[in-house]
């Protein structure tokens, strides 16, 4: 038996489920967005506007409001509509990654 037929074997038979484990609910670039919501409202003390994300990101307005209306799609943020600085963060701050 080779040793790849036998590491797969042994990942079978410990329950070792490698999609679960590296798989995560949002992408790199998502991770990133919802790393920079979370640090700049905790030194604000206030939810970034757009126009925040798009200066540190160095992106257009467009993509920037694709992100945000994409990251509220997926239940990782929630807004009010017609309100300015409304994002709020609904995954817990420890699920996310540094921010880079």
């Amino acid at each position: 038996m080779g040793t790849l037929a036998k590491r797969w074997l042994f990942s079978r038979e410990a329950g070792y489920n490698r999609e679960a484990v590296t798989k995560k609910p949002y992408t790199a670039q998502q991770g990133q967005y919802l790393a920079f919501i979370a640090s700049y409202t905790k030194i604000h003390r206030m939810a970034p506007a757009e126009a925040d994300m798009q200066r540190y990101f160095k992106v257009s307005p467009p993509s920037t409001h694709q992100m945000v209306l994409r990251l509220e799609a997926n239940g990782f943020i929630a807004r009010t509509p017609g309100q300015g600085r409304s994002i709020r963060l609904l995954i817990p701050r420890e699920e996310l990654p540094q921010l880079e």
